[in-house]
C-alpha cells in the first residue's frame, strides 16, 4: 500500500520544506510532492507532528552496539544485534566493522556480512575491515600481533564479499600502490588509517585508488610544518573523504573547524567508532583479552588509550551543530548523503528523492530520535 508521510518538515536536495508529502510504495520512495497533490489522496496518511523527517543515517563503522561486538562473535546475530542498537538513533545503513584480526576470522566477517545481507538484516550495507594492514607506530586499540602487509591472498579475501559494499582501512606505507590498486580495482574502497605515511606516500596511494582517511586526525601521521603527513594530505586533496568522530574527545572541535575550512564540505563524513556500550548499559568491555572502560562519554583502555567511541549517529550529528556551528541540513548530510556517496550508494540511498530507498529518521530539533523506517518499514526507536 501506498503511504503519505506528511506534517513533517522534511530535509531534501533544496532544504527544509514544510509544504511537502514523500510518497512509499515498496520500500522505495515513489514521489516528493506538495501537500493537496492528487496522489496524496489514494495512499494511507501517516501524520508526523510537525517533526523533522530526515535521511537515514549512514554509519561506515560501527564496531559495536547493544552488547555486541563485532570481533567477539562475526554472526549474522551479531549484526542484527549492533543494527537494532543503532538503529535507535537514527542509522538505518551500517557497515559492522571488524579491527585487525586473524585471517580466520575477517573469513568469518566477511561471510557472517554476506549473509546478512541474503537474510536482509535490516540496515547492513556491507563490512569494514579496519586492518590488519596497519602501522605499528600508530596502532591506538588495534593488537600489533595480527598486523601484516597484504598478499595475493589477502587481496582475494577482502574482495571477496560479491554483495554489498567493503570498505577496507590500511597503511599505504605497509603495502605497495600495486596492492591498494588491486583492491580498488575489485570493487573495494580503500581509506587511509593508523597509518604514519608522508605525504608523498599518501599522494601515490590516492593515486591508485584511495578515496579516504579513517577517523581524521587520530592515528595518524600530522600535519606538520616540513612534511603534512596524512593530515596535510588528507586536507589537500580535493575528492577524498574524511571520516570524523565528532565526540569531543578524539578531536578538539576547533582543530575540526580549521579542517572543515581547508577542505570542501562535501567530503567529510560523520561515524560513531562505536563500541557495544552503545545502546546498552555498560560500564566496562572486553575488547581481544583488554578491558576498556567507559566513562562520562570516553572510552578507553586501562592505558588510557582511546578505544572507539560511545558515540551514536543522532549525538554525532548534534554535536556536529553544537560543537562545530553547522546547521542542521548540512549536519544531517555528512551522516547521510556524503557517507552514501563516499561508499558508491548515492543512487539508492542517503537522501528524500524519487527512487530512493525509503530510509527516514523522525526526530525533533535537538536530534532526538522519534521513529526510523528502513525499506519503507517503520521501527520504533
Amino acid at each position: 500500500m501506498r503511504e503519505a508521510l506528511a506534517n513533517a518538515r522534511v530535509l531534501t536536495d533544496d532544504g527544509i520544506s514544510t509544504e511537502v508529502v514523500v510518497l512509499v510504495a515498496n520500500g522505495r520512495i515513489e514521489a516528493v510532492v506538495p501537500e493537496g497533490h492528487a496522489r496524496v489522496g489514494d495512499a494511507k496518511r501517516i501524520d508526523l507532528d510537525g517533526h523533522l523527517l530526515l535521511p537515514g543515517f549512514v554509519d561506515t563503522q560501527v564496531n559495536g552496539g547493544g552488547g555486541a561486538l563485532f570481533n567477539d562473535d562475526p554472526s549474522v546475530e551479531t549484526i542484527r544485534r549492533i543494527g537494532a542498537a543503532h538503529r535507535r538513533f537514527g542509522t538505518t545503513s551500517f557497515l559492522p566493522t571488524l579491527i585487525s584480526d586473524d585471517v580466520a576470522v575477517i573469513a568469518r566477517a566477511i561471510a557472517a556480512t554476506r549473509e546478512a545481507i541474503a537474510a536482509k538484516v535490516p540496515g547492513v550495507i556491507g563490512v569494514h575491515i579496519e586492518g590488519p594492514c596497519l602501522n605499528e607506530e600508530k596502532k591506538g586499540a588495534h593488537d600489533s600481533a595480527h598486523f601484516r602487509s597484504l598478499d595475493a591472498s589477502d587481496v582475494k579475501l577482502l574482495s571477496s564479499l560479491a554483495t554489498g559494499r567493503t570498505l577496507v582501512t590500511l597503511a599505504p606505507e605497509m603495502t605497495t600502490p600495486a596492492r591498494i590498486s588491486e583492491l580498488a580495482k575489485a570493487g573495494v574502497v580503500v581509506s587511509a588509517g593508523h597509518t604514519n605515511a608522508t605525504y608523498a606516500q599518501i599522494n601515490e596511494a590516492l593515486a591508485h585508488g584511495l578515496t579516504g582517511f579513517t577517523h581524521l586526525f587520530n592515528a595518524m601521521s600530522p600535519l606538520q610544518s616540513r612534511e603534512p603527513g596524512v593530515v596535510g594530505a588528507a586536507l589537500d586533496h580535493r575528492e577524498s573523504y574524511c571520516g570524523i568522530i565528532v565526540d569531543g574527545h578524539h578531536v578538539d572541535p576547533v582543530t575540526l573547524k580549521i579542517a572543515m575550512r581547508a577542505k570542501r564540505a562535501d567530503r567529510f563524513i560523520l561515524v560513531t567508532d562505536a563500541m557495544p556500550n552503545v545502546g546498552a548499559n555498560q560500564d566496562f568491555f572486553m575488547l581481544q583479552g583488554r578491558k576498556i572502560l567507559v566513562r562520562d562519554g570516553l572510552v578507553v583502555d586501562e592505558n588510557g588509550v582511546i578505544s572507539g567511541s560511545a558515540l551514536d549517529m543522532a549525538s554525532a550529528v548534534r554535536n556536529a551543530m553544537d560543537l562545530l556551528g553547522l546547521a542542521l541540513p548540512q549536519a544531517v548530510r555528512m551522516a547521510s548523503t556524503y557517507p552514501a556517496q563516499f561508499m558508491g550508494l548515492d543512487d539508492e540511498i542517503g537522501r528524500i528523492a524519487p527512487g530512493y530507498r525509503a530510509n527516514f529518521v523522525l526526530a525533533d530539533e535537538r536530534m532526538n530520535v522519534i521513529g526510523t523506517w528502513i525499506d519503507g518499514s517503520n521501527l520504533s526507536s
